[in-house]
């Protein structure tokens, strides 16, 4: 029975080749988001070097929720793909309606609107690419419960669109190694516009969310770390370079009351993060 289970677990997480040894259950992690006000949270980290998969609250980690502002990195790949976004340079004016946040009253391009998470820009690419564009890759990626319903500039904010974090870990994945079905251009592209912070040990890219439901707030933040790691290889090695480069995919997503204001949730999310990739050694 313990052995079935473990199958069954290690299916679920789409690593069904992996051994019991390289699936973690991080209970500790607990106590990391209980330091940081959260109760209600989950976290999922892939080492793809060692094949591994390391969580905290599975049941979280495979329910699904709307993906908010992380949706950009997808409507960006099918606005590159279409050619709808010639490139990251892409500017679209400002439509003159005044909004709380003063960097989204003015002219974006592409990647300042990714940087900044300009929902009208991004729902204007959303009604230039068209539902039936947007339909079709959603299904080809197969991301999240891949429903549109009836307005094709909200889907993702209303929660029609939903996805777990062990589905965006997946996708990432795919991202990183130009497996899904774009352009190697469009991925490379979407890579670079995810850069949040680059060391000399580490990169760090990420995309954040925040969706409220009801009462409720999610907060996302998904992405991948790469580990940098400097050796010493033989003289006569096919390797020409000592630098190695080791990637991490990581979604993390927590719910709070919608009139909690005891804590900046948006940086906390990014200090979760941070501190779950120092716990694994991958940032210093």
């Amino acid at each position: 029975m313990r052995f079935y289970y473990i199958f069954l677990l290690l299916s679920v997480f789409g690593l069904a080749s992996c051994t019991e040894s390289r699936l973690h259950e991080h209970k500790d992690w607990e106590k990391l988001f209980a330091d940081n006000g959260i109760t209600n949270g989950c976290f999922m980290v892939r080492d793809h070097t060692h094949d591994a998969l390391h969580y905290y609250n599975r049941e979280q980690c495979l329910r699904r929720f709307s993906p908010a502002s992380t949706f950009k990195i997808f409507n960006s790949l099918v606005a590159l793909e279409t050619a709808i976004a010639p490139d990251d340079q892409l500017l679209i004016k400002w439509d003159s309606v005044v909004r709380e946040r003063p960097e989204l009253n003015k002219d974006l391009t592409m990647r300042e609107a990714f940087k900044v998470s300009s929902l009208p820009y991004y729902q204007e690419i959303a009604r230039r690419v068209g539902r039936e564009y947007l339909q079709h890759y959603l299904d080809t990626v197969q991301y999240g419960n891949r429903r549109i319903g009836p307005k094709a500039d909200e889907f993702w904010i209303n929660d029609t669109l939903r996805i777990s974090a062990d589905e965006q870990v997946g996708f990432l994945k795919k991202l990183y190694f130009d497996e899904l079905p774009f352009s190697e251009r469009s991925q490379r592209i979407v890579r670079s516009m995810m850069l949040q912070e680059e060391k000399p040990n580490y990169k760090l890219y990420y995309k954040t969310g925040t969706m409220n439901v009801r009462d409720s707030t999610v907060y996302w933040i998904v992405g991948f770390a790469e580990k940098i790691d400097e050796v010493v290889e033989p003289e006569k090695s096919m390797n020409k370079s000592n630098i190695r480069t080791y990637p991490y995919f990581f979604a993390q997503n927590f719910i709070v009351a919608s009139n909690d204001t005891s804590r900046n949730w948006f940086q906390t999310r990014i200090t979760v993060l941070k501190e779950v990739l120092k716990n694994m050694e991958v940032i210093k």
